[in-house]
């Protein structure tokens, strides 16, 4: 009888075919794809859909995004990288997901000017106050 193994809770896996975020350099902040494992420390990434070029990369300058291309082939070329990033949707995927929308949260935040940051203070008091009256009005008629 074989051994009964624990679910994993891990998920994202090194692997030919996962969709990377890199962290670092001058294509930070796009989307590739892993096309070969090189070691335990690098792999070959390719991104022709987000303008990323063919190269190798380290681990710790991109991150495990959830998605993944399946039927890709190891060391398959940028034509069919391209082919299947874009038949899977990838980018409009990233682009609805919660991560994404943070990201780009804080990109505008960082980006915002000094008036803007006055004007986000002053609507930011405005809601607090009109959600403060209307818990008050609701603690009376209760």
């Amino acid at each position: 009888m074989a051994p009964v193994e624990a679910p994993s809770t891990f998920k994202r896996f090194v692997q030919v075919g996962r969709v990377v975020l890199i962290q670092d350099g001058p294509s930070a902040g796009k989307l590739a794809v892993i096309a070969e494992v090189i070691d335990h420390k690098r792999a070959l990434i390719d991104g022709p859909s987000t303008s990323v070029p063919r190269q190798s990369l380290t681990f710790k300058h991109m991150i495990l995004t959830p998605y993944l291309l399946k039927s890709l082939p190891r060391a398959a070329g940028s034509a069919a990288i391209k082919k299947q990033f874009e038949a899977s949707d990838v980018v409009a995927k990233w682009e609805a997901s919660a991560w994404a929308k943070k990201r780009s949260a804080l990109e505008r935040r960082k980006k915002s000017s000094d008036f803007e940051r006055f004007e986000i203070m002053l609507l930011k008091k405005t809601r607090r106050d009109v959600v403060r009256k209307a818990i008050f009005a609701a603690k009376k008629s209760a």
